[in-house]
This record gives structure tokens, C-alpha cells and sequence, in this order.
């Protein structure tokens, strides 16, 4: 026992005058020193008891260091705090611009962009289908146009852009693209993630185009192209967001989103790609739910368990291949539509949480956001928690302030194990495809969902406002609220920019992305070339209809 004392305590020297002193040389630290609030000094990092565990080492080491169970960077928030989102969009591309422009004056430190459902599904906004959609959830976007206004007076190159998209990704990314060579930034230096998840689509959410196959197809293309031409871009962002909004248990929201990551990584090897080359480009989205050291034992395990993985599994050689970097947002599913006030509380907890458990990027709900898009206010009052959590709570002065914990510890380990028991159960099913198509995934978060819902339902566990707690509202709140004309002037717009644009080219660069999906070329430079000359996101997304087809869900009853 002794022995395995004295090995950590070299090794945390070693970590401390070898990786920890440097990099605060190179990045200094945001304090000359960091205290309490009654004054105490707080050390940049506290170690457990470490005869207590004989696999410290091998399990949870150090910041910065393999597993990076204690977070990817050896300084964490000590050096830099999160980049703080506020997920914004709504209408038209000039009402965003003037939402998100308010939200950086405000204090966020990165864009997150909701596009609305028909952007999402690659409809324009004059399609039959899109009636009564447009603008509704997030903004509409048809043309490059849209993307011209969205971002005016916004500088890209300055701020990171998240953009919540999947099935038409490759033509909001191609969008993005363009929009900052016009403004002449150049691609290697423009930083952002696109959500880019197709799986997780099929498993729980529904905003899908095409089969599985054609689908892998362009994100891998999307991986060769980011790789070379847009290299610190984050080509993907594997989802368990939408997963634990589905209803599954915290250990599924790893266990399946970690079974995604795993086919995007096979697909990629598949198509010719060197690991090292594209993995440290991926990146992964969490949700944050109440149960605040369940939660951050989740983030805890799902970094370590990766790590292993892409070292074990897939023979990673470079750190930042093996580092799960992550965005987090706050639990919208427990956001409730009584005493909407009660919402701040649990955001709250949440943000702790995701911060706790080493988030690389935070958006928090807003209270309203049960009834609808949320107003200014509330956005703001969202952004201050996590201001708040960030300056004033004193959570950021030391490096994963939980470890150590027998309940953390022991908590980190369980949802690890259990995790990955399910990639083993989907890998015996023949990978996360075929689980998808047997219904097996879908059918294990529906079973979780059920059994957390009786729960609310026999009182076994309660929810403030709604089953216990209750009180009668005395007023309505303030709700945003969308103006109908939205539709008829997006459908203005996308019609003047149809009439200017030359037609004849549209109609070129339209054939040459068909006659490219045919063949094995990379779709990206064809997409790009498309959105140059004003191609809509419908027409584009029809072209590739015409050549893959659209996906069918099977009904799991």
C-alpha cells in the first residue's frame, strides 16, 4: 500500500512540474491567486486518499492526462472558463441576427444556432410541407442569403458557431463557408461545431433525410474536407442530448452515444481516413439533468470510458484523439410548464452539474422555454446563471473539485460498467444499425421513460409544482410569440433571390452534385459550389433525394 502511495506521489510531482507549471507558462492562469469567499486559499488541485485505490493511475490520474477522467486540460476553468452559448433562433434570419447580436453584448462567448424544422428536413420555405413551420422553432434559412444576414455585422472570427443541424448539415456547414470567405476569413482559422449526428435521429428525435448508409456517406466526406480545409472545425457533435430527452437513464445516454461515436469512427476508417487525422475534430453533446452528482459521475465516466476506447478499440496515438470534448445543455424534458419560476432553480443545478463535470461548452434553458421560444428576459436571466456559477460559486478555482468522493467515485464507475454493457449488447447485435433497425435502442429508452413517468405518477417521485407543491398561477406570463407574416415574407424573400440569381448556373452546379452523389467523389466542394450561386437548401436536398432516397421509420410498438 505503501508502495502505491509513494507512485502516486512521484507521479503527481512529476504531473505538477512537468505538464502542470508549463502549460501555466504558456497560458496564464485568469487569478495570481484563488480563495474562497471567507479568504481560504484553494490549491489548483486536491488528490483522495490515494491508498484507497490501487487503480488511481489507470482509472483517474490527473487533468490533461490519460483516461482524463478529471478533464481534458491540465488547468480546466482555473486557466479558461467555457465558452457560455445561448441556443437562439427564431423567424427570420434578421430577427436572429439582432437576438444573437444582443446575447454577445450580454456575455456570451459563442453562437448556437436553432434552425426551424423545414431548414432541418431540407424543405424550403415555399414547399406545400413546411406550412405553418416556418421560422417557428428556430430560424428559416433557404439561401446563402440568409446566411448573409444572419451573421452580419457578427464577427466570425472571432467567435466559435454551433450549429444544431444533422440532416442537411453539409449545406449549413457549405453556408457557413461561404458566408466567411465573403467576409474574408480564412477557413483554417473559423472555429465551430455542426451537431452533424445522424444516428441519434433515427434513435429519438426524427429530423432525417436519407437511409443510413448515403447519411454516413456525407458525414465522412464531411471529415475528409474539415480535416484539410477547415481543420479547426468541429465536424461532429455525438448527441445523448436528445437521447436523455427521449427518457433514457444516464448510463444509456453514454452507453448509445458512445455506439454512435464508434460507427462515425468505423465509417471514417472505412472510407480511407487515418484516426488521428479526424478524431480530434469530433466532439460530443450532453444533457444535464437534476440529479447533480449522478450527473457529474455521467461526464466523469463518459470521458474516461471514450479515452479508453479510441486508444484500446481504435489505436489512437495522438492525446487529443482520445479526449472527449464536450458541449452540455441544461435538461429542457425537466423544464415544467407550472410555476415556470421553479425552472431557474433546476438550471441551476443543472449548470453546477455540467460544470462539476468538466462541460467544454454550456447552454442553459431558460424558465419559459416549457410554453415557449423564450423571451429576452429570460434568455438573459439563462446566461446570468451561468455567469453566476462561473465568477461567484467558487466551483471554478480548483480542477474537479468532486473526485475523490466514495459516492462520485463509486457513481463514475457504476455508469462506466453499465455503459458499457450496452455497447457490448449493440456490438453482439451486429453494431448500432442494425440495434436501430431491430428497435432494440429505441425500446430500451422507451422502457426507461415509462418507468420514470410511473414513478411521477404513483407520487413515488415528485416534481415541485406538478405533482406535489402545486399552487394556483395568479397571473399568465409573458410569452414570445411568433408573427404568422413570417412565412409570407420568408417566401417573399426566397423569391427575389430566385429571380436575381443566374439560373442556368443553378441548374449546372445542381446536375454536377447529382452526377458526384452517383460516384465516389466528395459531395462538400459540390455542395459548396451549389450554395455560391444561390441553390436553396430544398433544391440541394432534392437533388440528393433523387439519387439516395429518403429514410422510413419502422414502427416500434
Amino acid at each position: 500500500m505503501n508502495r502505491t502511495k509513494d507512485k502516486i506521489k512521484e507521479a503527481f510531482q512529476k504531473w505538477l512540474n512537468e505538464i502542470y507549471i508549463p502549460f501555466t507558462k504558456k497560458r496564464k492562469e485568469r487569478r495570481e491567486k484563488f480563495e474562497t469567499v471567507s479568504f481560504e486559499k484553494v490549491a489548483p488541485l486536491y488528490l483522495m486518499d490515494e491508498g484507497k485505490n490501487e487503480k488511481f493511475l489507470d482509472d483517474i490520474s490527473f487533468p490533461g492526462v490519460y483516461p482524463y477522467t478529471r478533464g481534458i486540460q491540465p488547468t480546466m476553468y482555473r486557466g479558461k472558463l467555457w465558452t457560455m452559448r445561448q441556443y437562439a433562433g427564431f423567424g427570420t434570419a434578421k430577427e436572429s441576427n439582432e437576438r444573437y447580436r444582443y446575447l454577445l453584448s450580454q456575455g456570451t462567448t459563442g453562437l448556437s444556432i436553432a434552425f426551424d424544422l423545414p431548414t432541418q428536413i431540407g424543405y424550403d420555405s415555399d414547399s406545400d410541407l413546411a406550412i405553418g413551420e416556418v421560422g417557428k422553432v428556430g430560424v428559416a434559412i433557404d439561401t446563402l442569403a440568409d446566411m448573409e444576414i444572419l451573421f452580419e455585422k457578427i464577427p466570425i472570427d472571432k467567435i466559435s458557431t454551433s450549429m444544431t443541424i444533422n440532416a442537411s448539415a453539409a449545406v449549413l456547414l457549405s453556408m457557413y463557408i461561404v458566408v466567411a470567405e465573403k467576409n474574408g476569413v480564412a477557413l483554417n482559422e473559423i472555429k465551430g461545431t455542426i451537431q452533424n449526428d445522424i444516428l441519434k435521429e433515427y434513435i429519438a428525435r426524427g429530423t432525417y433525410i436519407f437511409p443510413p448508409k448515403p447519411s454516413l456517406r456525407i458525414i465522412t466526406d464531411i471529415f475528409k474536407y474539415c480535416a484539410k480545409e477547415v481543420p479547426k472545425w468541429n465536424t461532429i457533435s455525438i448527441s445523448g442530448y436528445h437521447i436523455r430527452e427521449a427518457g433514457s437513464t444516464a448510463a444509456q445516454e453514454v452507453g448509445f452515444t458512445l455506439v454512435n461515436g464508434i460507427t462515425y469512427v468505423e465509417a471514417a476508417l472505412k472510407a480511407g481516413l487515418d484516426v488521428d487525422d479526424f478524431a480530434g475534430q469530433l466532439s460530443f453533446f450532453f444533457n444535464s439533468h437534476n440529479d447533480l452528482f449522478e450527473e457529474v459521475a455521467k461526464f466523469r465516466a463518459a470521458r474516461r470510458l471514450w479515452a479508453k476506447i479510441m486508444k484500446d478499440k481504435f489505436k489512437a496515438k495522438k492525446d487529443r484523439s482520445m479526449m472527449l470534448r464536450f458541449h452540455t445543455q441544461t435538461a429542457g424534458s425537466t423544464l415544467t410548464a407550472q410555476q415556470i419560476d421553479n425552472n431557474i432553480a433546476r438550471v441551476t443545478i443543472q449548470t453546477l452539474a455540467a460544470v462539476l463535470g468538466g462541460t467544454q461548452s454550456l447552454h442553459t434553458n431558460s424558465k419559459d422555454e416549457a410554453l415557449a421560444l423564450p423571451t429576452e428576459d429570460s434568455v438573459r436571466t439563462a446566461l446570468r446563471t451561468q455567469q453566476i456559477v462561473a465568477h461567484e460559486s467558487g466551483v471554478t478555482n480548483t480542477i474537479d473539485p468532486l473526485a475523490g468522493s466514495y459516492y462520485v467515485e463509486e457513481m463514475t464507475d457504476l455508469i462506466e460498467r453499465k455503459a458499457k454493457e450496452y455497447i457490448e449488447k449493440i456490438d453482439s447485435l451486429g453494431g448500432m444499425i442494425p440495434a436501430i433497425e431491430a428497435g432494440y435502442v429505441q425500446g430500451e429508452i422507451q422502457k426507461a421513460a415509462y418507468d420514470y413517468e410511473k414513478e411521477i405518477e404513483n407520487g413515488d417521485r415528485i416534481i415541485v409544482g406538478v405533482n406535489k407543491f402545486q399552487s394556483k398561477e395568479q397571473s399568465k406570463p409573458e410569452l414570445l410569440k411568433i408573427n404568422e407574416k413570417i412565412q409570407e415574407e420568408q417566401i417573399k424573400f426566397l423569391k427575389s433571390v430566385k429571380e436575381k440569381r443566374n439560373n442556368n448556373i443553378v441548374d449546372e452546379k445542381l446536375v454536377a452534385l447529382k452526377k458526384a452523389a452517383q460516384s465516389d467523389d466528395n459531395l462538400i466542394p459540390f455542395i459548396i459550389d451549389a450554395v455560391r450561386v444561390y441553390a436553396s437548401v430544398g433544391e440541394i436536398c432534392d437533388s440528393l433525394r433523387d439519387v439516395f432516397g429518403e429514410y422510413k421509420e419502422n414502427v416500434i410498438i
